[in-house]
């Protein structure tokens, strides 16, 4: 109670005071100011956060489309091995490259956002060895 009327009788004796409404107003002013900068600040870390994720999100889309991409040539073609490069997808592009030999073969997709994020797939298949030439993923590695 005490603090209470100490803190009551010194705002009464402050405010008393020539122009100390107006210092009270400007530090009121200057830490509402500061806590809404502050928030700002924030909510536009937040928003670039959400596009980063976005466009990571993006070129791992297009690294799997150049992985699906590779498996429809193998499918049709089970000896193709010379992957793609720099191949236009969905505003982005994406490279693969196959290593290994039949019926093992590693498949690397590098998928590419318009925005130059930079996305991985790395499949370890298994390759039939007739027509229709079936794929089986016995690994596969994102971003690795």
């Amino acid at each position: 109670m005490a603090a209470v009327q100490f803190y009551r009788n010194y705002m009464k004796n402050l405010l008393k005071k020539p122009g100390s409404v107006l210092v009270v107003v400007v530090f009121a002013i200057a830490l509402l100011t500061a806590f809404v900068a502050g928030m700002l600040q924030l909510n536009s870390e937040q928003i670039q956060l959400m596009r980063n994720e976005i466009y990571a999100a993006q070129a791992q889309a297009i690294a799997e489309a150049g992985l699906a991409d590779a498996f429809s040539q193998l499918r049709t073609d089970s000896s193709w091995t010379s992957g793609f490069s720099n191949k236009s997808f969905a505003g982005g592009s994406y490279t693969v490259t196959v290593t290994g030999s039949l019926p093992n073969l590693e498949v690397e997709s590098t998928g590419t956002s318009s925005q130059s994020f930079v996305a991985r797939v790395k499949a370890q298949i298994t390759v039939s060895t007739t027509s229709p030439y079936i794929i089986r993923i016995d690994k596969l590695g994102i971003n690795e």
